[in-house]
């Protein structure tokens, strides 16, 4: 198996003023190409330290993909460091030149004097045209090693990656194919899960990885083989056992979230559902929305976070606030049923509890009472996120409950 590192080159992805967005994407692209990523590094704007950095890499891999520091300002400096590192002589090409004139000729600009540096390509190098930027990629290729260098824009990177790195790599280092698969479970902790999987995570081929984040835990299920159609061969075995373990705790496969979920097994029964938010204030509307054709499913959501509030837009009675409480099981019901039968909605989803930070009194912090109304009936659970001073983690690990809740009324009811 080829390998490979990448080093993401950028003071502003050192100081977390970027999210680094391209790491995540060549590493996936890497194992679909079934070429092992050994590496992965940051470097700032500096040229010793980016040099030392090649030099290190190259000493372990046969591939390195850097993106970043192609631009026309003196700090971007990948290139030229590229070339000094390996021997390479960098040359003006006038196609290129041409090429970046155009660029901005076609937006009415007149291209700055700094730019035409990005037409200094190393001599010999295969070169990747930039289709919607002036910095162009390339490949330098010595002693059986080879260093890629794309820009930093991800939509640059990625559209050239697409375009010319995908063919090349293909063409010249992929011997084999490697497929993930992320198994994606709610209301299970990590190690609970790894427990009841305990025998698959001694598996090499396919190897099985567990991992969690936001409250939710994850097996990641790897196999390589020199086909696509073996490497799935090998992985719908282990997927299947999985799942018999796991059961209803898994609500998606590879990059499924949670709310997307939910809105696949609303679509699919024709149902509608509305919500009535407290301390998620707005939470769980936000993320049904994100999901692209959630107008057929979403019907409404209300924040009502005084108990004014609760009883005008919810008709949450007076009564069962002055002898329950705001954040109590009963009122969550009432909330949940009074948001589904104003809206006119087949399910009424509530959230009513304490987001913090600090507790508020009677209530710990991360408490929650997440309530279900639709036509058989209505119920509230308690909820604890266990966390302090994480007043967003808190909410968003709440709006995860409360959709996993959903999911699984739906599932049992419909």
């Amino acid at each position: 198996m080829h390998t490979c590192e990448l080093i993401s080159v950028g003071t502003e992805l050192l100081l977390g003023d970027i999210l680094n967005t391209n790491a995540q994407y060549l590493s996936r692209e890497m194992a679909s190409l079934g070429i092992g990523l050994l590496h992965q590094s940051t470097v700032g704007d500096n040229p010793g330290r980016l040099s030392s950095e090649i030099r290190s890499s190259l000493s372990r891999c046969d591939i390195i993909i850097t993106t970043g520091g192609l631009g026309p300002t003196p700090d971007d400096i990948t290139k030229e460091t590229v070339c000094e590192a390996l021997g390479f002589r960098l040359c003006r090409d006038s196609a290129i030149l041409a090429d970046i004139e155009s660029h901005f000729t076609r937006r009415g600009k007149v291209m700055p004097a700094e730019n035409a540096k990005q037409a200094d390509i190393p001599e010999g190098a295969a070169v990747f045209k930039n289709s919607c930027g002036t910095a162009p990629g390339a490949a330098l290729e010595k002693d059986g090693k080879c260093v890629i260098i794309l820009p930093g824009p991800p939509r640059e990177m990625k559209m050239m990656f697409n375009e010319s790195v995908r063919p090349f790599l293909i063409s010249k280092y992929s011997d084999g194919v490697i497929i993930s698969r992320n198994v994606r479970t709610f209301g299970i902790g990590e190690s609970d899960m790894a427990h009841r999987v305990s025998d698959l995570l001694k598996s090499v081929n396919p190897s099985v990885a567990p991992y969690a984040k936001d409250g939710e835990a994850f097996l990641r299920v790897t196999a390589s083989a020199e086909s696509r159609a073996k490497a799935e061969a090998l992985l719908l075995p282990v997927i299947a056992d999985i799942k018999s373990r796991l059961s209803d705790f898994i609500y998606g496969i590879d990059y499924e979230s949670l709310q997307e979920a939910v809105v696949k097994l609303l679509s699919e029964k024709g149902l509608r559902a509305a919500f009535a938010e407290s301390c998620t204030a707005g939470y769980i509307s936000k993320r049904i929305t994100e999901v692209p054709g959630s107008s057929s499913v979403f019907e409404c959501g209300a924040v009502t976070y005084s108990n004014a509030m609760k009883t005008k837009m919810l008709n949450v009675s007076p009564k069962t606030l002055e002898r329950f409480g705001s954040v109590s099981e009963q009122t969550a019901v009432e909330m949940a049923r009074g948001v589904m039968e104003i809206s006119g909605a087949d399910i009424g989803v509530s959230v009513t509890g304490v987001a913090g930070p600090g507790d508020d009194g009677e209530f710990p912090e991360g408490l929650s009472f997440i309530g279900i109304c639709g036509a058989q009936g209505s119920f509230a659970e308690r909820f604890e996120t266990g966390r302090k001073n994480a007043r967003e983690y808190n909410r968003y690990v709440t709006a995860s409950k409360a959709l996993d809740m959903l999911r699984r009324f739906i599932i049992k009811n419909y």
